[in-house]
């Protein structure tokens, strides 16, 4: 994991290009619903009187939902173009948590429902920046560049957006924070749908295939492991809330979360301004390592201050972590599937931290606030031991199905297949 010197242009090169800063605003604004999603249905459900395990619950099915939608939602996005699914599923995954906030937990299989709706047409978003990227930017550097670009900026959303959601309750209520974060997201959605790229933006042609991305068995290791990450994540939203519980002051765990990722920020602004040897599956091993070590100081649950500072440490290598996997999803997926790949990426990581806030609930019910800190530690470091274990599928060659490398995935219409002047890479 040598470096060499600093990435030309940095940052401010990948927000300079036409569209660049609107496709990534418009992106982490339409993100918000999701990417605070577990901590605000924590936050209503306490509200309404409900238990941890209902909040562990609720997430849980939110989660399952997401996962289920986002592979579905990319591959339609892949097959039918941006516009005509995003905005869509922006509008009716809001319509999902207003039903919830505006009839509360009350009726259980109503709640249950709209959390459902909620998940299951979160659009995908994520996925699809990283397939807009390669038409925005060009240059295969630069796209790695902003890969790194988007991991930092998902941490600003991970820090300010609990902060603005712990603004909106303590200015109203968990209901009405709901409603306004999920509005902000629709909005979000239309200023990517609307933008040039995303309207003009076409997959590159997919071989027919019913398993789609998933036929990649570099990018099903990869899948397994980022389930036992997201695992640790997920854990760490409840277990912080019921440490700000011991306390006895909730605004600790908005805090905890913003440090969390405050730390991701620091790491991936680290990342990010430098060029890497190696392979990025190597890479990912180590980060991966640093990632699950940091985890485990948090069962050490000190006063408030310190655990402040364990929150910044335990985030400082998941930018890093994701910067990293989003290269090893396009080199191992099938060619004409970027989008379904990195919502399954998206997917496999909402799963694990469904489970993990689901599992962290009774954990910390049953063995107190260390038992479910120690779910993220655990998580951490059984993510390492997938990518162990699977580390000669993740370093082969590609599948001969798919020749070209990640730039010449997704292509703006009536463009080339390949961008000129860029050798075959695979």
């Amino acid at each position: 994991m040598a470096t060499e010197a600093p990435a030309r242009g940095g940052y401010l090169d990948i927000l300079r290009a036409p569209h660049a800063a609107r496709l990534l605003a418009g992106t982490l604004v339409g993100r918000l619903p999701n990417g605070v999603g577990p901590i605000a249905l924590t936050l209503f459900v306490r509200d309404q009187g409900g238990s941890y395990t209902l909040a562990g619950g609720l997430i849980a099915a939110y989660g399952v939902a997401t996962a289920i939608g986002q592979p579905l939602l990319g591959r339609a996005v892949d097959l039918k173009g941006q516009p005509r699914v995003q905005l869509p599923a922006a509008v009716l995954s809001a319509l999902g948590m207003a039903l919830l906030a505006l009839t509360g937990i009350g009726h259980l299989a109503l709640a249950y429902a709209a959390v459902l709706v909620a998940g299951l047409f979160t659009p995908p978003l994520e996925g699809g920046l990283r397939a807009l990227w390669p038409s925005v930017l060009g240059r295969e550097d630069r796209v790695h560049r902003a890969y790194a670009l988007d991991a930092v900026a998902q941490e600003v959303m991970f820090t300010v957006g609990p902060l603005l959601l712990t603004l909106l309750v303590s200015l109203w209520s968990p209901a009405a924070a709901l409603l306004v974060i999920n509005l902000l997201g629709v909005l979000g959605a239309l200023a990517v749908v609307l933008s040039e790229p995303s309207r003009a933006w076409r997959s590159a042609p997919r071989e027919a295939h019913w398993l789609g991305a998933l036929r990649s068995p570099g990018l099903l290791a990869l899948l397994g492991s980022f389930f036992f990450v997201g695992l640790a994540l997920g854990s760490i939203t409840v277990a912080a809330v019921a440490y700000a519980d011991d306390r006895g002051d909730p605004s600790v765990y908005g805090w905890l979360m913003a440090a969390l990722g405050l730390g991701a920020l620091l790491g991936g602004v680290a990342y990010g301004t430098r060029q890497w040897s190696g392979t990025p599956e190597r890479r990912l091993r180590v980060l991966v390592l640093l990632l699950a070590v940091c985890y485990l100081p948090l069962v050490l649950t000190p006063g408030p201050v310190a655990m402040t500072g364990l929150a910044v440490l335990s985030g400082v290598f998941l930018a890093p972590v994701l910067a990293c996997a989003f290269i090893v999803v396009d080199r191992h997926a099938p060619r004409g599937t970027v989008t379904e790949a990195f919502s399954w990426l998206v997917t496999t990581f909402g799963v694990g931290s469904a489970l993990g806030s689901a599992a962290a609930g009774p954990a910390v019910e049953l063995a107190g606030t260390v038992a479910g800190f120690a779910v993220a530690g655990a998580g951490g470091l059984i993510a390492l031991v997938v990518l162990l274990a699977t580390g000669r599928v993740l370093d082969a060659p590609a599948a001969p199905t798919n020749p070209e490398a990640g730039a010449r995935h997704a292509v703006p219409a009536g463009a080339p297949d390949s961008v000129p002047g860029e050798k075959n890479t695979r």
